[in-house]
């Protein structure tokens, strides 16, 4: 468990030992319809976010420059996965630490995310080499 987890289930039990001393039964019953609706709030937005990556190739980002720009540190996976619109290709074992995820555009630009914990550390992004276009021969002008 990490110190967020610890906090919430803290503050959690803080606020149904106080719901208890000021209602008693009836305010445990508040206390936890109200962090039932929490959990349902997380898992409904969850749940939307899969919907629409569902019909999405995975690994595939409108832009990756934008998506480049975008990023922040300690950002978590969910939250890039609603920014692209699209799950992330695994680049690393399932279930091991760091997770490392690649998004592609369709100029073969690649964000490559680096997840601790479920939360973003790195990124880096590659484009690819662009040769110069070669100018036309003739008289100097």
């Amino acid at each position: 468990m990490n110190f967020t987890q610890i906090l919430t289930l803290t503050g959690i039990a803080i606020l149904t030992a106080g719901a208890w001393q000021a209602f008693g039964w009836p305010g445990i019953a508040l206390a936890l319809g109200g962090v039932v609706m929490w959990v349902l709030l997380h898992f409904t937005r969850m749940v939307t976010i899969l919907k629409k990556t569902a019909h999405r190739p995975i690994g595939h980002v409108a832009s990756a420059v934008m998506l480049n720009a975008k990023l922040q540190k300690g950002v978590t996976l969910m939250h890039v996965i609603a920014m692209t619109r699209s799950l992330g290709l695994l680049q690393t074992e399932k279930d091991t630490q760091p997770e490392v995820y690649t998004w592609t555009d369709t100029s073969e630009s690649v964000v490559t995310c680096t997840f601790v914990g479920g939360k973003l550390t790195e990124w880096t992004l590659v484009r690819p080499e662009v040769s110069e276009p070669e100018r036309p021969r003739g008289p100097n002008l």
